[in-house]
């Protein structure tokens, strides 16, 4: 394998530019990101919901603790067929029908932030790979196998070039993957520059996921509440 020299002026027009470059379009998206895009505002009626839901469950998993009477209190105002709140609840859930899985509004979100994530990559990413087209800016340091050379030293084909070295262009793909913790730092937790995080979001729920049916949640509970036993844990 060659072995290189580098010169170094590659650390001063190359390699640091390209860690400005993509730190500053990571920010950039980010306050795009927030003139944009509209903040969800949380229904005080669905976090009452949230709230009874867990009461509930709370109510199964250690009810053993209380007196009959205080159980079957806590319990009969829960799942009681005519003021239950359990109850209730179903009941306003099925008059209103079944959530929208193609909402307007979430797909419009969705594509605001596939493009804020999209266009900037490509257009950055192709200038980058056609200023410093060829250029090798680092190396990293601990050997790899021949299987690295594709993802490391993308936009240079030389067969003897070690596979440790990073092309310009690979190094602007690094870049963009790990910069988490600098963005972290500077922007906060929930930021929008994070290219990482947002593939994470995307996969854990993916577009024409439906919504979940709040019918179906206070069913289940009000059926797994109904079945329950008290038995009191300090007979």
């Amino acid at each position: 394998m060659t072995d290189l020299l580098l010169d170094p002026s590659i650390r001063t027009w190359v390699f640091l530019p390209i860690v400005i470059i993509t730190f500053m379009i990571g920010v950039a998206r980010h306050y795009v990101s927030l003139i944009i895009t509209n903040k969800k505002r949380t229904k005080l009626e669905g976090v009452i919901d949230a709230a009874y839901l867990l009461r509930s469950r709370l109510l199964r998993e250690n009810g053993r603790i209380l007196p009959k009477n205080s159980y079957w209190m806590r319990k009969n105002s829960l799942v009681n067929d005519e003021h239950g709140y359990l109850s209730v609840a179903m009941n306003r859930a099925g008059r209103g029908g079944a959530p929208n899985p193609m909402d307007p509004e979430t797909l419009t979100e969705m594509l605001k932030g596939n493009i804020l994530n999209m266009v900037p990559m490509i257009f950055v990413g192709g200038w980058i790979n056609w200023t410093f087209s060829g250029f090798v800016t680092t190396r990293v340091p601990f050997p790899l196998t021949l299987r690295f050379k594709p993802m490391l030293q993308r936009g240079i084909d030389l067969v003897s070039l070690d596979a440790a070295w990073v092309s310009s262009a690979s190094w602007y793909f690094l870049c963009v993957f790990g910069l988490r913790s600098i963005y972290t730092l500077v922007l906060g937790e929930e930021n929008v520059a994070d290219q990482s995080k947002m593939m994470e979001d995307q996969m854990a729920s993916p577009a024409g996921m439906a919504p979940p049916d709040p019918k179906a949640a206070f069913k289940n509970e009000w059926e797994a509440l109904s079945m329950h036993s008290h038995h009191f844990a300090f007979n």
